[in-house]
């Protein structure tokens, strides 16, 4: 590819680089996965000569073996999951029996369903590569126009597109799509491990309905679906669609040597020699750019996976500041990429860093998925992204040429980080998690039993499809309530517009951000993040510039921005209160408690601070008035008497600081054991709750109705609460820190907090389950 630069050292010769320019060893360990060679097949018999021949042209001289054996699979009509490592090629698994159909049955059509647009237009570009006559492939997601979307649905026959585009444009108007439909032969679902927890539930409602619309023109596709590996992915798939799946999961594709290394920041030198302050890390988002600065002046092609909009922005301003002090002009191969940018943003950046123009991106998990970055030769990833199934997709990203490759996790001040880089085994050698998602969330399933019955009249048979019990159980409910009317054709929609279900819980529509003096659109914001980043007086990052928000108005949807350079940073604090339900199981432990229930969860954002860029001091704490959100979910809390709490040595007027430490940790760990991220699941600590009447703490999930996590929690509370007493005692800081028990999403400021309490606090519980466990 033409202006690619591609690194003339191999990934342990980058490593030593990178450590050199750290005194002291920042990698707490390396892990060398050695490389593999690939095991062929001959092309299926079944297989078009022309598709083949394609391939052919494309240097592709045979199949991998896992490629061949699912392709036959879904050629012969069985739903199939192939679940592979990155860059193992199950694009040709789908491709191979789709494009076989598609050219021997010339009025056949196939649909391929992507979590992202840009893994859409990923897949649109490798089969235009293909230049195969009559297949017309086309992307239908929200950037393409009313002109275009007419010519598509008249005369595309593989069409790529996402849930949300099926659910919100495609089913509404079936009627329109009829002849699609009753010639559906495959559906592909790509990268169906991301369709977890509610989002998960929501797409899997998405596909029962498709498949019920399909069945009423005559049609009967076959699914094909591809996965990273996960836990259990035949499990998943077939939860995800409602029908029997066989997996494909051996993988026979070749892989050079990776290279993979822990790395914790070093501390920072302490700010006086007079005062015995607590010492803080280096920031991980400081330490990703010096570090992908160092790998573009070495001439590496590398991706830096970041956690958060802001920081993928940060990391690639400061990168390109010091790559400019470096080689002027040299910052230009630097950029950032995440979700709310435009559509022409998106594709510009996208070429650019296939071409080769780009060096180096700073990336969301916007990239995380399949997309084919050819030649990348490094992977930073910017803290723990909360499963070992996420983590080993992002590192996949380097070395998809064949090459060796590095791979670095850099850990965040943060309990999980901390404990992760100083526990390799609990990354290596073990399997990835299981993809949690609940069909039968009754805050999933009643929207979707709605937008059913808008489509077409909801049968009895059709509450099958839906779930049996759980559907007819909702279907009651509906009609109670007057959104379903009964007759004897069937339930049918009563209102005149059709259901507003918002499948990836964004909480409505996306927030627009404006530049107040010119009117221009600068990208979208989801509704729930905006009360943080967008609230008035936030300061706002965009493509490498800094803007103030001067108004956010949600009544419109709109925030309107001017740009600033301020020496401050906004950091928005919040209140949160737990109401308690019902319960649903409960451990008696004697002094100690622990339940799983349905809560109620309010949250406010109250208030914003302003720090100091370069001290993180405090300038002054800003009023806002913002509506009080209201959640119902499923929560784990544990109680413990203030007795035991006394005989522990927690003295009263340290409870709720223990408590809230404690509380903090074990949110930070949670994800060890369950399939969540730190940002989906949310806690409350107090020594004395209103419905407990006892010192609680409380963990839930962020999603309405839950979303499996809470419950994975209770299932293995020993376990996660050892860990995260352990956490919490191995730190070497005194008072606490954000590698233990501070909280970069805590709405107090962090305050209060008492590290020794949490330690003695944990130890009651889990000395407390463990007598209970060892009597039953």
């Amino acid at each position: 590819m033409a202006g690619v630069t591609s690194t003339a050292i191999g990934p342990a010769e980058l490593l030593q680089r990178l450590r050199a320019r750290t005194a002291g060893s920042p990698v707490t360990h390396i892990e060398q996965i050695p490389s593999r060679t690939g095991r062929s097949a001959p092309w299926p018999t079944w297989a078009s000569a022309d598709v083949v021949s394609a391939y052919r042209a494309l240097g592709i001289a045979q199949p991998w073996e896992h490629q061949a054996a699912a392709a036959s699979l879904a050629a012969e009509g069985v739903h199939v999951v192939v679940a592979t490592g990155t860059a193992s090629g199950k694009s040709m698994a789908y491709q191979l029996p789709v494009l076989t159909r598609l050219l021997d049955e010339p009025r056949a059509t196939a649909l391929y369903i992507s979590p992202t647009k840009a893994l859409a237009a990923d897949q649109l570009r490798a089969v235009a590569k293909l230049g195969l006559d009559g297949v017309r492939p086309a992307t239908y997601d929200g950037d393409t126009s009313r002109e275009e979307r007419e010519w598509i649905r008249q005369h595309s026959r593989l069409l790529l597109t996402n849930p949300d585009m099926l659910h919100h444009s495609l089913m509404p108007g079936h009627a329109r799509w009829a002849t699609f439909l009753r010639r559906l032969s495959y559906v592909v679902i790509d990268e169906c491990h991301a369709y977890r927890g509610v989002f998960g539930s929501h797409v899997s409602h998405v596909l029962r309905r498709l498949r019920r619309l399909a069945a009423r023109y005559g049609g009967s596709p076959t699914f094909v679906l591809a996965s990273a590996t996960s836990g259990d992915p035949a499990e998943a798939a077939s939860r995800l669609i409602g029908l029997p799946v066989t997996a494909v999961t051996e993988d026979t594709s070749p892989r050079g040597a990776t290279t993979f290394a822990l790395w914790e920041p070093p501390l920072l030198p302490p700010p006086s020699e007079d005062l015995e302050e607590a010492l803080v890390r280096r920031s991980a988002l400081s330490e990703t750019a010096d570090l992908l600065t160092d790998a573009v002046v070495a001439g590496t092609r590398t991706l830096a996976f970041i956690r958060s909009r802001r920081g993928a922005e940060v990391v690639a301003t400061m990168t390109r500041r010091s790559l400019n002090e470096v080689v002027p002009g040299l910052g230009k191969r630097v950029a950032a990429y995440r979700a709310g940018y435009l559509k022409e943003d998106r594709r510009r950046i996208e070429q650019a860093l296939l071409t080769g123009d780009l060096l180096a991106l700073a990336s969301t998990n916007a990239l995380e998925l399949g997309v084919d970055l050819v030649g990348l030769d490094a992977v930073l990833i910017c803290g723990y992204p909360g499963t070992r199934a996420s983590l080993w997709q992002q590192a996949g990203r380097a070395g998809r040429d064949g090459g060796s490759a590095l791979a670095v996790l850099i850990a965040r001040d943060d309990p999980l980080d901390t404990y992760l880089v100083h526990h390799p085994e609990a990354l290596f050698g073990r399997p990835v998690e299981m993809t949690v998602l609940d069909p039968a969330n009754p805050y999933v399933l009643g929207p979707q039993l709605c937008c059913a019955a808008s489509e077409a009249p909801l049968t009895r048979d059709d509450l099958e499809l839906f779930g049996g019990d759980a559907a007819r159980a909702a279907v009651d409910g509906l009609t109670a309530s007057g959104a379903l009317r009964k007759r004897p054709s069937g339930w049918y929609w009563t209102h005149p517009g059709r259901p507003d279900v918002d499948l990836r819980g964004a909480g409505g529509a996306p927030i627009q951000v404006v530049e107040s003096s010119t009117g221009r659109l600068l990208g979208t914001v989801d509704e729930t993040s905006s009360h943080v980043m967008l609230h008035t007086g936030a300061v706002y990052l965009h493509q490498g510039v800094t803007y103030l928000v001067d108004r956010l108005d949600l009544d419109d949807a709109v925030a309107l921005v001017h740009p600033e350079e301020p020496d401050w940073s906004t950091h928005a604090r919040d209140v949160t209160d737990v109401s308690v339900l019902g319960i649903r199981s409960h451990v008696d432990a004697g002094p100690v408690g622990l339940f799983l229930g349905d809560v109620e969860v309010s949250n406010q954002v109250v208030s914003y601070q302003r720090r100091r860029i370069a001290t993180g001091e405090v300038i002054d704490t800003r009023p806002l008035d913002l509506p009080v959100r209201e959640l119902r979910t499923v929560a784990v809390w544990f109680t413990v008497s203030p007795q035991a709490l006394g005989r522990a040595g927690v003295e009263p007027p340290d409870v709720p600081g223990a408590l809230h430490a404690a509380e903090h940790a074990a949110i930070g760990l949670l994800p060890l054991m369950a399939t969540c991220d730190r940002w989906d699941i949310g806690g409350l600590s107090t020594a004395n709750h209103m419905d407990t009447e006892a010192p609680t703490v409380f963990v839930y999930d962020g999603h309405p109705g839950g979303a499996g996590f809470a419950e994975r929690a209770y299932e293995v509370a020993a376990a996660w609460l050892a860990a995260t007493r352990e956490a919490i005692a191995a730190c070497a800081c005194e008072a606490g820190c954000p590698s233990c028990v501070q909280s970069p999403k805590c709405g107090n400021g962090n305050n209060p907090l008492h590290k020794p309490g949490a330690v003695q606090v944990l130890d009651t519980v889990l000395a407390a389950l463990a007598s209970h466990s060892a009597r039953a």
